[in-house]
């Protein structure tokens, strides 16, 4: 049992050893890396720097800018709301006068329309009632003086020359009307 104690003492001591070196080796590579990974951040940092105190500058130059920009943007909309508003009142007002002026019209013209259709009535009543009755009145001095004529015609038959010179009836009547 000595033997195997010994040898697994040495072993163990080997792999410690190998441990012990490859972590040496770890150490080392990593430290390497560390370097070259800061080396690589300073080169950005001095390239970044430079750009970033740009922007920097900019945006502490530009932020009022912008700030005042934002205020004005706010102050157009509520102007404009409220010209929106005012304008939307106004259209509202004269479209409601407007309405009414339409209904004020249409009742007038309403009324116009049937005081002439009044008139009309009252102008068929007074003047064809009128020319009816002429018209009556010459028609019977027209059958009078028919009658008078077709008196004259029969008495005037049996004397000869009587000037009917055989026109018909329609034809005399005719002349008598134009």
């Amino acid at each position: 049992m000595q033997f195997w104690l010994e040898f697994f003492s040495i072993v163990s001591a080997i792999a410690l050893v190998v441990q012990v070196s490859i972590l040496a080796g770890l150490f080392f590579e990593v430290k390497r890396t560390m370097a070259k990974v800061n080396q690589a951040t300073d080169d950005i940092n001095a390239r970044v720097s430079p750009m970033l105190t740009r922007v920097q500058l900019l945006l502490d130059d530009t932020q009022p800018k912008i700030t005042s920009m934002v205020n004005d943007a706010s102050h157009v909309v509520y102007l404009a709301r409220d010209q929106a508003q005012k304008v939307d009142r106004l259209v509202t007002d004269a479209s409601d006068r407007l309405r009414g002026q339409l209904v004020h019209a249409d009742r007038i013209l309403t009324n116009t329309l049937e005081a002439v259709e009044d008139a009309g009535i009252q102008v068929r009543r007074s003047v064809l009632q009128p020319v009816r009755k002429a018209s009556a009145f010459i028609t019977g001095i027209k059958a009078g003086l028919d009658l008078l004529r077709a008196r004259s015609a029969r008495a005037g038959a049996t004397k000869p020359g009587n000037g009917d010179g055989g026109e018909p009836r329609e034809q005399q009547e005719e002349e008598l009307f134009i």
